[in-house]
């Protein structure tokens, strides 16, 4: 589905109602807003996910109901859902990936944190309009309190969530032309995650968001983020570590994060 950029407001919302109340464990979403240089373009865009050939009524109907300019969403294989989604990649692009974790803001503060957030990444953005060819998105992952549950009736894993609270997973892509515009372009990865961050431990602060554990997602961490130093399970990482690589092949040979 395709939006204006002129429902975010709306859009913010539903993704944090979607978030709280999750309708259904067959249902994913990737909402991600897009700008461009000078505001060229400004959309946007979301993607859906249902495990099955038809969602259940109502499954969607959150979005559906804002109004998108654009809904081609339909039943096809996963194969060509992947290709399809390939339209959205630029041949020839740089591309920078950074990310930041926030727990769920309830109804009451949802309106203000999520617009904080989305007012620094277009604050970001803007900042770099003079970079050739830059594109900025945001995208808002929801990580319900049943996802962490799931994984723990599972056995557990690496990034160790409990169910104490909804989070949202945020990642932050900027592609562009030249690699003469890396140096500017690393310092605002650094204020979005760094500015995101801030955003979070200021509601904290003040009550509007809840303490919890909030690390970060490897998949879309920037090499100068601490993603070690955000687990609380550095010491099974260690371990197995020591185990399977006691050489430290991995540690000295990848310019992966260091333990």
């Amino acid at each position: 589905m395709f939006f204006a950029a002129d429902k975010t407001d709306q859009l913010l919302a539903a993704i944090r109602n979607f978030t709280e109340n999750y309708p259904d464990e067959k249902a994913a979403i990737i909402p991600t807003a897009e700008l461009t240089a000078l505001g060229a373009v400004d959309i946007w865009v979301l993607f859906l996910f249902y495990d099955g050939p038809t969602p259940p009524p109502g499954v969607f109907d959150i979005f559906t109901g804002i109004g998108p300019l654009v809904n081609n969403c339909k039943t096809r294989s996963y194969y060509d859902l992947v290709t399809y989604n390939n339209f959205g990649i630029i041949k020839g692009s740089v591309y920078i990936i950074t990310t930041e974790t926030l727990p769920l803001p309830n109804a009451a503060n949802g309106a203000e944190v999520l617009g904080a957030i989305h007012a620094n990444w277009r604050k970001t953005i803007q900042s770099i309009s003079g970079v050739s060819g830059v594109i900025g998105s945001i995208a808002y992952q929801p990580i319900p309190k049943v996802l962490a549950r799931k994984a723990r009736e599972r056995g557990g894993d690496l990034i160790d969530l409990d169910d104490d609270v909804d989070r949202i997973m945020l990642e932050f892509n900027i592609s562009y032309l030249l690699d003469i515009d890396d140096s500017k372009v690393d310092q605002a990865t650094q204020r979005l995650y760094g500015g995101s961050r801030d955003i979070v431990t200021g509601y904290q602060q003040s009550g509007k968001l809840p303490q919890s554990y909030l690390p970060l997602f490897m998949n879309d961490c920037y090499f100068r983020q601490d993603y070690f130093g955000r687990l609380r399970t550095t010491d099974f990482a260690r371990s197995v570590r020591d185990r399977y690589d006691p050489d430290n092949f991995f540690r000295d040979q990848t310019k992966g994060w260091k333990m």
